[in-house]
C-alpha cells in the first residue's frame, strides 16, 4: 500500500462552473442575454451555435482578455467537501487541462492558482496536462466524457460528476459534492481501514473559511487563502 490515498480532482465542470462563467462572456461578446444559452448543452456547445473553431476563439478570448479562469463561480459544496476529505487524510491533487490556449499559459496558470486561493479550495499539488491517464491517483472525479473513457480504459477508478453531456457514462456518478465526498470516503476507508481515518482536526471548525474565521475571532488581520501544507 502506498503512503497516500490520492484523489485526482478536475476543475472545470466539477469544482468550477465553466458553463455559467463561459455563458456570461459569450453573451457579452455576442450582445445577447446569457439566459439564451442553455445549461443543457453538449460537450461541444453545439446548442449555443458554436462551431469548433468558434469555441476555440471564444475560449481563448475569455481566458486571455476577460480572465475568466480567475472568476468562475464555484460549484456549491465543493470546497467544504474537499476540506473534509483532506482533514480525513485524503491527498487532494488538482488535475486540469487549462494550458489549452496558445500564448495564454501565464494567464491560465496564474488565474487558476488565484481562483483556488480565493475560493478556499484545498489541494496538495496541481497538474496542468491534457492526458490524465498519465497522472497517478487512486480515484478521480471528472466530467469530460473523453477523460472518463480514457481513465477507465487504463484501469482507473473514476467518479462521473453529473453534467448534461456525460449522461451516457456508466456509474459511479455523483450529482453533487456530498455524493462525491461519500464515494471517495468509502474508497478511502476501504484503502486505509476505518481505524486509520483521521477525525476532524481538534480545535478547527469544519468548512472552507475556518482559518479566516479563527484569525478574525482573535483580532488578527485575515491573510490570503492558504493551501495545505
Amino acid at each position: 500500500m502506498t503512503s497516500q490515498f490520492v484523489f485526482g480532482v478536475d476543475l472545470d465542470g466539477v469544482v468550477a462552473d465553466y458553463t455559467v462563467g463561459f455563458a456570461e462572456i459569450v453573451a457579452e461578446m455576442r450582445g445577447i442575454d446569457p439566459a439564451s444559452l442553455p445549461d443543457e448543452r453538449s460537450y461541444d456547445f453545439r446548442e449555443w451555435g458554436l462551431s469548433p473553431d468558434e469555441f476555440e476563439r471564444y475560449h481563448a478570448t475569455a481566458v486571455t482578455e476577460h480572465r475568466m479562469l480567475a472568476k468562475l463561480p464555484a460549484i456549491e459544496g465543493a470546497a467544504e467537501a474537499l476540506w473534509r476529505l483532506s482533514d480525513a487524510g485524503v491527498w487532494i491533487r488538482v488535475i486540469t487541462h487549462r494550458l489549452y490556449v496558445n500564448w495564454g499559459h501565464a494567464e491560465a496558470v496564474g488565474d487558476t492558482v488565484q481562483w483556488l486561493d480565493a475560493e478556499r479550495i484545498p489541494y496538495r499539488d496541481i497538474c496542468f496536462l491534457g492526458n490524465k491517464p498519465e497522472v497517478e491517483a487512486d480515484c478521480y472525479v471528472d466530467d469530460a466524457p473523453h477523460n472518463i473513457a480514457a481513465l477507465r480504459a487504463g484501469g482507473n477508478d473514476v467518479i462521473v460528476f453529473d453534467q448534461p453531456y456525460n449522461r451516457d457514462a456508466a456509474d459511479p456518478r455523483a450529482r453533487d459534492w456530498r455524493a462525491v465526498e461519500q464515494l471517495v470516503m468509502d474508497r478511502f476507508t476501504e484503502w486505509r481501514g476505518a481505524a486509520g481515518v483521521q477525525p476532524q482536526l481538534p480545535g478547527i471548525d469544519a468548512g472552507k473559511d475556518r482559518l479566516a474565521e479563527r484569525r478574525s475571532a482573535s483580532g488578527a488581520a485575515p491573510p490570503p487563502a492558504e493551501q495545505e501544507s
